[in-house]
């Protein structure tokens, strides 16, 4: 039984209302002079009142503070989301980004005036191109799919440059994330599927299949999506580099490899690295983000500017693209200085060994998991160890009458947020795992020992209790329908609905 309180607080969480329906319209916490001299704003001045709400200060403050205690965080607990990699940000970065020369940093200043930072940049991409054995980077892509779009532009523009610009067709194995094939028909290329095998693996010989003298490229992420490396990748990147075409690689995984393979060696051209997901910069929110691009030999001089040079002993930027192969720029700037420096920072701090040993530690929570979890769910590539990812189904639980959403919000009311749901989609019912290098084993246990408790209670027949999970949450079941395709984006005074609910 739920206990419901006169107030609405559950324990020590408080009940919060819109800031709108909490404040009065009548009244300010801060008071404001009449403006004085002429009105110059003409037809746009304001006719009618602004209807804001008026608060004091420690209402304000108790708002915010009331509001963040709704949110889930790393820094609460652990964040098992697959394929978004939510680990710790070290307090060591973020105070190495905040001193004073990078933090107060202005993108129109004098180069003479950013040497340091600049040289900051120069050693991030030597490292980068260290790692993973490529001989250039373009820093400026600010996430992963902007980094994806800059290597696809590359690939572009030297296919272009070879007059083989006809070659518009680009391979994606169904496996992929989504924003491979979004990023390909960006980029004005045509998407050619390749169907996944019950191995959740791509195989050289479906590749091959579809080669043609029309392919420009193939988009692979390895380690996959489910969680697998790719044991056919560098012969698949001899055929596809055989046939005339790049190899792109989506490096979202890398922080599954990081320090013990070099994409590089692998036959990569292009891959973006998500600097949240492998060097710990904040993800989301916490951003904004930043997804550095490496390129091989034949894609290096088509990198988007700005460039770094070194002339004499001083570093400049070379800001345009005439005069050189660039397909021109990503941004209007340089890049993210702050997850430069927080990326930077991590590298020097764990050295070559350490970031070896965050591969490691990060394949090893996974496996973990995956030991433990297997005999209660159903682990469709779980015949072999995994890497970083644990993929789990809801075929064995489905049966019973509960579902991957239904498992899902009950991990609301135990305290987490839920793993990720029916991704990826080669995968019916899918929920995808990924506890990182930075969670102990006694996380891991206890996150374990809830799921486990969960898939007992699916065993015992409590459907009705997954059905109306989750119970202890501000909201219950939203539904997600309704509020996608009739969303309220802005407040009426006197319209206070509360959100769809699910019956309970």
């Amino acid at each position: 039984m739920i206990t419901q309180t006169t107030s609405g607080n559950r324990g020590l969480l408080q009940a919060e209302p819109l800031i709108f329906e909490t404040g009065s319209a009548e009244t300010t916490g801060v008071d404001l002079p009449a403006p004085k001299g002429e009105n110059r704003l003409g037809a746009l001045t304001r006719k009618a009142p602004l209807d804001l709400p008026g608060l004091s200060e420690p209402e304000t403050m108790r708002h915010f503070v009331r509001l963040s205690q709704k949110n889930y965080a790393i820094d609460l607990g652990l964040f098992p989301l697959g394929s978004c990699t939510m680990k710790h940000n070290p307090r060591l970065n973020e105070r190495a980004a905040r001193f004073e020369g990078f933090a107060d940093l202005h993108p129109l200043q004098p180069t003479s005036t950013i040497q340091g930072a600049l040289a900051l940049m120069d050693e991030l991409a030597h490292w980068l191109c260290t790692l993973t054995g490529m001989p250039a980077v373009a820093l400026s892509p600010k996430a992963g799919a902007h980094g994806e779009f800059a290597g696809m532009l590359a690939i572009k523009a030297a296919l272009e440059a070879k007059g083989e610009g006809h070659r518009k067709r680009v391979l994606v194995p169904s496996s992929a994330h989504g924003t491979n094939p979004a990023t390909a028909a960006a980029a004005g290329f045509t998407v050619d599927e390749i169907p996944a095998r019950d191995d959740g693996r791509v195989h050289l010989d479906d590749v091959k299949a579809k080669l043609g003298p029309d392919v420009a490229a193939i988009m692979i992420t390895n380690p996959n999506t489910c969680g697998l490396f790719e044991p056919e990748i560098k012969n698949i990147a001899d055929a596809i580099h055989a046939a005339g075409a790049y190899f792109y690689c989506d490096g979202a995984n890398y922080n599954a490899i990081v320090g013990k393979v070099r994409p590089g060696d692998l036959g990569v051209d292009a891959m973006h690295i998500n600097l949240h997901k492998t060097f710990s910069t904040p993800h989301g929110g916490g951003g904004p983000g930043a997804g550095p691009t490496v390129l091989s030999a034949a894609l290096a001089p088509f990198a988007p500017v700005p460039h770094i040079v070194l002339r004499g002993e001083k570093r400049e930027l070379r800001e345009h693209a005439e005069g050189t192969q660039a397909f021109g720029r990503m941004c209007a700037f340089h890049g993210q200085m702050g997850m430069f420096t927080r990326a930077l920072t991590y590298m020097m701090s764990h050295g070559s060994d350490g970031l070896r040993q965050v591969a490691e530690d990060a394949v090893l929570n996974a496996n973990y998991l995956l030991a433990r979890l297997k005999p209660h769910f159903s682990a469709p590539f779980g015949d072999g160890p995994c890497m970083h990812e644990v993929l789990l189904d809801d075929s064995s639980i489905k049966p019973k009458g509960v579902e991957t959403i239904d498992m899902a919000k009950a991990l609301l009311d135990e305290g987490y947020h839920p793993f990720t749901t029916y991704f990826p989609l080669v995968v019916h019912g899918a929920m995808l795992i990924e506890p990182t290098e930075t969670e102990p084993k006694r996380e891991l246990d206890r996150f374990a020992d809830v799921m486990i408790a969960l898939a007992e209670r699916v065993n015992a027949g409590e459907v009705e209790f997954f059905k109306q999970a989750p119970t202890l949450t501000p909201m219950r079941r939203l539904d997600d329908t309704r509020a996608a395709r009739q969303p309220k984006l802005r407040w009426r005074r006197g319209d206070n609905q509360a959100p769809a609910q699910a019956a309970e």
